[in-house]
């Protein structure tokens, strides 16, 4: 038998408090990494500037994830969605932190593409990072109510978080491959 351990609603009233406080941790560190007196040099002939690459495989492997949890889920298959979307969590955690440490000890690399190529990059990113934003605290709160088997609040959630996480899983490595020319 599959039993669902629910959490308390102290627990889970809690942990939506520290869902926003990570939520702007977050934010106030991805707006840290973008100023020059925050970055870090790293030792004489230590590199990060494979993370790129990195990045764009743990965001690919993000969206596997999540097209399995949702096959899963439609096949009924709880265990499954669970376990994938714990997967999407922990890569998008590894994610984070790869990412964090790249911005903070290498420069940022330039598009030089022009023209309507320039445009289009610029449009991916601009909402990828958007998107990346806005969907941080609600991939959060749909996770929690998930875990305590908030089944309607979940579900709910997921009908508009969902497709952003996947937007900015898939998004993530086009704009990668488009910047790959000029690392």
């Amino acid at each position: 038998m599959n039993q669902v351990r629910k959490i308390s609603e102290a627990a889970e009233k809690k942990c939506k408090i520290a869902i926003w406080i990570i939520t702007a941790a977050v934010l106030i560190l991805v707006g840290m990494m973008r100023r020059p007196e925050f970055h870090i040099t790293l030792p004489e002939g230590v590199s990060l500037d494979f993370l790129p690459m990195v990045h764009a495989v743990i965001n690919s492997l993000v969206a596997l994830c999540l097209i399995f949890a949702l096959v899963s889920i439609k096949q009924g298959n709880i265990a499954r969605h669970k376990a994938f979307m714990t997967s999407a969590m922990l890569l998008s955690l590894l994610f984070l932190l790869c990412y964090v440490a790249y911005h903070f000890t290498s420069e940022e690399t330039r598009f030089g593409g022009v023209g309507s190529i320039r445009t289009l990059y610029f449009i991916l990113l601009i909402t990828h990072i958007f998107f990346a934003a806005l969907s941080l605290p609600f991939i959060l709160l749909t996770y929690l109510a998930g875990l305590a088997d908030r089944r309607i609040v979940h579900r709910k959630l997921a009908k508009f978080t969902f497709p952003m996480w996947l937007y900015v899983a898939m998004t993530g490595p086009v704009c990668y491959m488009m910047l790959r020319p000029y690392y």
